[in-house]
């Protein structure tokens, strides 16, 4: 057999999103887990990690590099998802804190603490061919073979559970909202579809909650609103920042502007407020314009962990009927479940 090795870049098979878990005896299921995408590339002393995008990313994590140069084999690529646990949850914002331009501050972060690769799939073996073309359930064989023999002493990287239960599946839905972001669905007969979405499914719990409105961005370079800025109260009555929308018609944006500029004034939130530019934009800016609270707005999301909202959220409609002060933390309570007991 001709040996195809694989070089980065090379694009991750993506997921495309359904509203719930399929059923079946075609799926495999897995937990999506919270963290960074991560291709794992080794060629003798060489290891590079791409991300979903194509970057590259071991110079933010030299700690899973040494780990992975830790293993016996000399030759394999592995897909999985980077993640920092901290306290017995994983934490995204640690991950984030990752992406520094000093190396000196990336290796005190590694230090205190270190980051696992969570792997799912394997995509090159250790003679170094190609397994691209292999059907999900021989490429889950070979990755349970390969993790059986090299991983057993290795903390740093960990077998990604994986089921054809749809009842275990189910479970494991149960407790998106923390370290988990969904359950995947595989189909067991499908080969490895780089940069596609046509045999692999994701399913996310969509819910609502009823936010104050605490403020306001503009749009970049426009002097129309860009995103809302919503809060939720806590027991001692602060409101804290913890997500935002922007889901807006173009028709309503200008009202909505007029509305907002109305009711500027500081502070706007009271416990934590909005921060200052994204770590994954250079074009969002900090600046933001406080708004008297009175305005509540009840939106979907998907995701809630580090004490707000993961992704941009979509409006629902406007709650009129609803006080600023009933729209308290406790709507969201429970939604930050651990779930590392599963590695």
């Amino acid at each position: 057999m001709k040996v195809v090795a694989l070089k980065p870049p090379l694009a991750p098979m993506e997921a495309r999103s359904i509203d719930e878990i399929p059923s079946g005896d075609e799926w495999q299921y897995e937990p999506k887990w919270d963290g960074f995408r991560c291709i794992a590339f080794r060629d003798g002393n060489e290891i590079y990690l791409q991300s979903k995008a194509g970057q590259p990313l071991a110079r933010y994590f030299p700690d899973v590099v040494a780990a992975l140069a830790e293993l016996d084999p000399k030759r394999f690529v592995l897909d999985g998802e980077l993640v920092i646990p901290i306290n017995e949850a994983l934490s995204f914002d640690e991950l984030q804190l990752r992406l520094h331009p000093a190396a000196s501050r990336v290796q005190k972060l590694a230090a205190a603490h270190p980051a696992m690769l969570v792997v799912f799939d394997i995509l090159g073996d250790e003679e170094g061919a190609a397994l691209l073309s292999l059907p999900l359930r021989d490429r889950r064989e070979k990755l349970e073979r390969f993790t059986a023999r090299h991983l057993k002493r290795n903390e740093a990287i960990r077998l990604s559970p994986a089921t054809t239960e749809r009842a275990t599946a189910n479970k494991w839905f149960q407790k998106v909202g923390g370290d988990l972001d969904g359950v995947i669905a595989k189909q067991l007969d499908a080969a490895y579809a780089s940069g596609e979405r046509t045999a692999m499914l994701k399913v996310k719990q969509i819910r609502t909650v009823d936010c104050v409105v605490g403020g306001f961005r503009y749009a970049t370079g426009k002097p129309v609103l860009g995103s809302l800025l919503l809060g939720l109260y806590d027991e001692a009555g602060l409101l804290h920042h913890v997500g935002f929308t922007s889901a807006f018609k173009a028709t309503e944006r200008k009202s909505l502007t007029r509305q907002f500029e109305a009711l500027r004034q500081p502070p706007g939130f009271t416990g934590n407020a909005p921060g200052g530019p994204s770590r994954w934009s250079t074009e969002r800016t900090g600046e933001w314009e406080p708004v008297d609270p009175t305005v509540v707005v009840e939106v979907t999301y998907d995701h809630f962990t580090g004490g707000r909202f993961r992704h941009g959220t979509n409006i629902v409609r406007w709650r009129k009927e609803i006080t600023p002060q009933q729209c308290k933390l406790d709507q969201v309570e429970g939604r930050e479940g651990k779930s590392l007991a599963l590695l």
